[in-house]
């Protein structure tokens, strides 16, 4: 048997946690000793009204199963909500070791029939959101030399979707955020991860039928647990996840085709070199994708 990962009284900054998929994060986290800020605006999937007691609720399931958490229904959408959910983990519970940006809503329309109001509000809560609340925390986990960022992207945006531009946008820019935090935070031991899940949530019941019985949100929660672990090593990736399945999702770049004298005719006429995914590479970070070139050019 192996030892089971504890969190130690480690804080967590759970957004979206009223239900769903956060909802799962938060009981899993709690119920392995992580003090949890259940951080949920309580609105419909498209992201309209407010019911405040969705955070409470959840923070009341942990808290009568013997687990510490404090709700909180700021609006992630904006930086004074994000600096203010962040303020209430530091309030209650003295720092931030973990966030997970989990909020989301879904406003889909095909492409051509999609206008501001349905791209602002869905980019302002998934990628401004993650931004917003990220950005706090990430200074006092500076500080301290200590931090886990767990961010939730999609298959949406990773591999498209239709009618979901707004939506694959954003959960794709999650995973060039996630990149870019895990350079940088990487001498103050702060690892970034992305997940890419697939569950029965509000936002995917009428989706999934009858498939959805496999896909429980509890099935994504240990993949955040491990993530938000200080064992875990894991930082700048992307994993997929649903229905007990895990797997890296990763970004690769082909060899290529190299000409000094590079023309769309010589393009053209080896195209099948430049899209020939044999001996491809896995770049960590932009060095490593930048040496390619060194390479090829040499």
């Amino acid at each position: 048997m192996t030892e089971a990962l504890g969190f130690d009284g480690k804080v967590a900054v759970i957004t979206g946690a009223g239900g769903g998929l956060g909802r799962q994060h938060a009981l899993l986290m709690a119920s392995r000793g992580a003090l949890v800020v259940v951080n949920d605006l309580g609105g419909a999937v498209d992201g309209t009204g407010s019911d405040k007691g969705a955070a409470e609720r959840v923070v009341d399931e942990i808290r009568a199963l013997g687990g510490e958490a404090v709700a909180d229904t700021n609006s992630v959408a904006t930086p004074e909500g994000g600096a203010a959910i962040i303020t209430a983990a530091v309030d209650a519970f003295g720092t931030v070791d973990i966030v997970v940006n989990n909020a989301g809503i879904l406003r889909d329309k095909a492409f051509h029939n999609m206008g501001p109001e349905l791209v602002d509000p869905v980019l302002d809560v998934h990628l401004r959101g993650a931004f917003n609340v990220t950005g706090p925390a990430f200074k006092v986990m500076r500080e301290k030399g200590y931090g886990r960022i767990i961010s939730t992207s999609s298959a949406a945006g990773i591999f498209g979707n239709f009618g979901q531009a707004n939506y694959g946008a954003a959960k794709m820019g999650l995973v060039g955020f996630t990149r870019v935090l895990a350079v940088e935070g990487a001498r103050f031991n702060i690892k970034a991860n992305a997940i890419a899940p697939i569950a029965l949530t509000r936002m995917t019941e009428d989706l999934l039928g009858d498939l959805g019985k496999k896909l429980q949100p509890e099935f994504v929660a240990p993949l955040v647990t491990y993530l938000a672990h200080e064992d875990c090593d894991a930082t700048g990736r992307v994993f997929s996840v649903g229905g007990g399945r895990v797997a890296e999702i990763f970004i690769a770049e082909a060899q290529g085709y190299t000409d000094a004298a590079l023309s769309p005719e010589s393009i053209r006429d080896n195209w099948a070199t430049v899209c020939d995914r044999e001996g491809y590479a896995v770049p960590a970070q932009i060095a490593e994708e930048t040496k390619m070139f060194v390479d090829a050019l040499r």
